[in-house]
């Protein structure tokens, strides 16, 4: 109380300085540019692709096939672009996809799939991308988002579609097998260089994005034309099962039953001597029978 009242008793507010049109107002900043939707795809296929191919090659130890997983993953990106385009990481969408798409069981049943790739050149490399290929598909991927690309816990969980325990799990197994072959790798930071350095030393190169928008538009425009096809098939099927369909009932035929009783078919003997001269007395007497009666008229 006593510091108030020393203070004095309170000023009262200047008034505020009135605005006049001769006072200077700020200038309006640049317009704010427009992308369409081909430029926005391409900045966003500029920024991530060339980091999710070497991440689809950490996943499958393929260089083809992460090449072809970021290529569809934004394929598809470009098939749902308005659904993309306001998401609220378009980045991360696309990411799942392609890790979807390189991690599908479906890739061991192709023929040039079964061949191994030609190993990397430095041997450290070689023996870390062999502890990673052994790691089940559901740890390699946790691996990766969290000491790879550096995401927390719920993230990778919610990338993973899974819970946070199960993802903490799966993320302890995947360092555990690691530092059982790599001593060296137990430090997290010392794992995140590592792993960055063995997707560097590859030289991993993508497609342009018009060939990429290119080919997403082609393969919209194959699956359009096949479900017509498909569609007029079964139309024409339809109709066709409705022309020649039976329009009444038809009963169907008993089965049939066995006859009993019937003796046994025996082959037929030779003929007697007496059968033999009556057989050819009837053939020489068959075409000359008796004359035949012919009533007189009177």
């Amino acid at each position: 109380m006593t510091a108030e009242l020393s203070a004095g008793p309170p000023k009262e507010p200047e008034p505020a300085p009135e605005v006049t049109d001769h006072q200077p107002q700020p200038e309006p900043g640049p317009p704010a540019v427009s992308l369409t939707p081909a430029q926005a795809f391409d900045a966003l296929y500029a920024f991530c692709a060339p980091a999710l191919v070497r991440q689809a090659y950490l996943l499958t130890g393929r260089r083809e096939l992460a090449r072809e997983s970021v290529e569809r993953a934004f394929q598809l990106a470009w098939q749902r672009w308005p659904e993309v385009a306001v998401d609220r990481d378009p980045a991360g969408w696309v990411r799942a996809m392609t890790y979807e798409y390189a991690l599908s069981p479906w890739h061991r049943f192709r023929p040039r799939h079964r061949n191994p790739e030609p190993p990397a050149a430095d041997p450290s490399d070689r023996a870390l991308m062999a502890v990673l290929l052994k790691l089940p598909p559901s740890q390699r991927r946790c691996l990766l988002l969290y000491d790879g690309l550096g995401l927390d816990l719920p993230e990778t969980a919610a990338e993973t579609e899974a819970s946070t325990p199960t993802t903490a799990n799966r993320l302890m197994n995947a360092r555990a097998a690691i530092a059982a072959a790599h001593p060296d790798l137990t430090d997290p930071s010392t794992l995140h260089e590592r792993l960055a350095s063995l997707a560097s030393h590859e030289r991993l190169r993508a497609a342009t994005p018009p060939a990429v928008r290119n080919g997403s538009e082609r393969r919209a425009r194959f699956w359009t034309r096949a479900a017509i096809a498909f569609t007029v098939a079964l139309i024409g099927t339809t109709a066709l099962t409705v022309r020649t369909a039976p329009t009444h009932y038809e009963p169907p035929i008993a089965p049939g039953a066995e006859i009993q009783g019937v003796p046994a078919r025996v082959g037929q003997g030779a003929l007697s001597e007496s059968e033999v001269s009556l057989r050819r007395k009837l053939r020489s007497s068959m075409g000359n029978g008796p004359e035949k009666v012919v009533p007189l008229a009177r």
